[in-house]
């Protein structure tokens, strides 16, 4: 018989799959069908329900429930903001001081990119998640090398309202095309160490899910997964 899994363990699922948004934002969270699920007593899934309340996941209301809560909108498109001003300042730094070995390992998660992509109209066998994984494999390369790893680490762990929002681009691999797009310009800058329109292109880039989501925000179909604009 294998051993319970720690909370740590537990913990990690139930973010993963709420920002996978396998557990939907509004649904409740039961500390029976946790227990019965992981095969653990009700004191560790209360500390992992808190911990998960404590990162804003979830909000525990005593003896009633523990609910998923919905993406704020004005909070992920803040965190964009801030990751365009970073991103876009150590992505000169790196093309200041990249060598040419740190060129080409950008380029080999570039191809790894384009090669996944010319599958991507094959929705149904596409792996959205490896190319997405390419994507951010290439974007940390440049903080990496700029010993700006602290950075990459903060704007990377999994975030209540920005990364769901991001997950709710990649349905149908219908952002393929544009990211790679962007991913390609970029491998330009770096081939010709043209700084010029950094900041226009990791607008473009970081603000593409919001852009391509459009109007849909605001949706019949999108507005369950957000707080409600008079509660922001």
């Amino acid at each position: 018989m294998s051993a319970p899994l720690s909370n740590r363990e537990i913990y990690k699922i139930l973010e993963s799959e709420i920002v996978a948004l396998k557990i939907v934002p509004g649904e409740v969270l039961t500390e029976n069908s946790l227990c019965e699920r992981f095969k653990v007593s009700r004191t560790p899934i209360r500390s992992v329900l808190q911990r998960l309340q404590e990162n804003k996941f979830v909000q525990i209301v005593p003896h009633k429930s523990t609910t998923v809560t919905p993406i704020n909108l004005e909070v992920a498109s803040q965190l964009i903001y801030e990751r365009v001003a970073i991103e876009s300042m150590v992505f000169r730094d790196f093309m200041r001081m990249a060598a040419p070995t740190d060129v080409e390992k950008v380029r080999y998660s570039l191809h790894q990119m384009e090669a996944l992509a010319e599958k991507a109209q094959d929705v149904e066998h596409f792996e959205i998640y490896e190319f997405l994984s390419c994507d951010h494999a290439m974007h940390e390369l440049w903080f990496l090398r700029t010993g700006k790893d602290v950075l990459w680490q903060r704007i990377t762990r999994p975030h209540p309202d920005y990364s769901r929002l991001m997950r709710l681009d990649v349905v149908g691999a219908k952002n393929v095309a544009e990211v790679l797009a962007d991913h390609q310009e970029m491998m330009r800058m770096i081939d010709t160490r043209s700084e010029a329109g950094i900041e226009e292109l990791m607008v473009r880039h970081l603000y593409g899910n919001v852009r391509r989501l459009g109007g849909k925000l605001f949706s019949d179909e999108y507005k369950k997964y957000f707080q409600p604009l008079n509660e922001r």
